[in-house]
């Protein structure tokens, strides 16, 4: 999806103008009110799983919401690069495990947060929850439609919290979105939805064991490509649709309160012949009820379109594009697209005048806002966090939970069988 400045700089306008008097306003700045510390200080956190994904959150840990005392993952080399993460934003050394059980039997936690590969969410998940944590974990919710139903029944024997890492529900432009379009069904009557995730790339990575002689047998991985690379085999991952399709699905499930029935999909492993498991290309078809179909590609050949969301409706059409802007186009009218984009500045709440120029922060209590964190923490994910910690503080509900993120993994998971086998999958 191509846009000029030129129209995104008037979607900015029109946006606002389409969302003015909403409470979409007020959910926009309701990032900013979230300030700590919660009844009862900080939350006592681990962290299980510190590579890309575990140092991401890592890095959006607000203090005043959580006091993280442990690190644990089974590669010395993800553990070492935490550190250099700690030291750069001055915060204080943290303990080290390489076994989870370990960490749990020795630290005082209330909570873990859970980075590690798909294949091995739900064996790490529930005996977290069974041993009285809290847990946080990376979408998609389990390898397995089995793992899902695991992680939802320990969550309800145990009464803990436990949400899945799908950070959009903590996003202030897809708040707003939700609030101000869907909830005001300025769309109309949708009947068909488009998402796409398109790279130009290698999803494989280069790296080098951590150690002479080092051996990941023990964790269930032959080698150490097994490990590093585990996204590209199907024993541990379900590849394009699971890491990056389940963020499209779960956003639409959400906007348009519903789940897909049946997939049609289709893939493979077009460009990059290395060894590869998992299908560098792949499409699918959602079937929603009521005749509502969506679409989903993710290529790794060309990245001209980038990532979206875009909701057909007889009204209008919104698109969410890269996660950061929400764009509207009138049916009725001129059909110029509309935008906002929501950012964090020093005073934590400002609009983005143009593509170049900052924006003027407003009034607070009017102006589409994002949380100003400071360093190097995501606001989303700053979001995601903290409202976990005030769900174990002070009940505050969690966004997603278990049962969205169930559904979105269901429909993922169908459409890696869908594709495997070249027929429709009933979900």
């Amino acid at each position: 999806m191509i846009l000029t400045p030129e129209q995104r700089a008037t979607g900015r306008r029109n946006f606002l103008k389409a969302i003015a008097g909403t409470p979409a306003l007020a959910t926009l700045g309701a990032a900013a009110a979230m300030r700590g510390p919660v009844r009862g200080g900080p939350v006592r956190l681990g962290l299980i799983g510190a590579g890309g994904q575990g140092r991401s959150l890592l890095a959006a840990v607000n203090p005043a919401f959580a006091d993280v005392r442990a690190l644990c993952d089974i590669n010395p080399a993800s553990l070492a690069r935490a550190d250099e993460g700690l030291v750069k934003r001055k915060a204080k050394p943290i303990r080290h495990y390489v076994e989870w059980r370990d960490m749990l039997e020795h630290e005082d936690l209330e909570a873990v947060i859970v980075a590690v590969p798909l294949w091995a969410h739900a064996d790490v998940v529930v005996p977290c929850l069974e041993a009285g944590k809290h847990v946080l974990c990376e979408k998609m919710m389990a390898w397995d439609v089995a793992g899902c139903d695991r992680m939802t029944a320990a969550a309800e024997r145990s009464g803990r919290v436990i949400e899945i890492g799908y950070h959009r529900y903590y996003s202030a432009v897809y708040q707003a979105a939700y609030e101000g379009i869907l909830k005001r069904d300025l769309l109309g009557d949708v009947h068909h939805a488009r998402f796409a995730w398109h790279r130009n790339g290698n999803w494989r990575r280069a790296g080098q064991p951590p150690s002479p002689g080092y051996d990941p047998s023990r964790w269930g991985y032959p080698t150490f490509e097994h490990l590093w690379n585990w996204r590209l085999y199907t024993k541990y991952s379900k590849g394009l649709f699971a890491e990056l399709g389940s963020h499209h699905v779960n956003a639409a499930n959400w906007f348009l309160d519903s789940t897909p029935r049946a997939v049609l999909a289709s893939g493979s492993v077009d460009r990059f012949k290395d060894g590869r498991e998992a299908h560098d290309h792949v499409y699918a078809i959602f079937e929603y009820p009521n005749g509502l179909t969506a679409t989903f590609s993710s290529i790794e050949s060309n990245a001209s379109e980038q990532h979206y969301e875009a909701f057909y409706g007889t009204k209008a059409t919104l698109i969410m594009y890269n996660e950061s802007e929400a764009l509207l186009f009138d049916e009725g009218g001129s059909g110029a697209p509309t935008s906002v984009e929501v950012s964090a500045t020093a005073g934590g709440a400002a609009i983005e005048a143009s593509e170049t120029k900052p924006g003027v922060a407003p009034r607070p209590s009017t102006a589409a806002a994002a949380v100003s964190t400071g360093g190097d923490r995501s606001p989303a994910l700053e979001e995601e966090i903290s409202r976990f910690c005030a769900a174990i503080r002070v009940g505050r509900p969690v966004a997603c939970g278990p049962e969205r993120a169930r559904h979105s993994a269901r429909a993922c998971i169908a459409a890696t069988e869908a594709a495997n086998t070249h027929t429709r999958v009933t979900i």
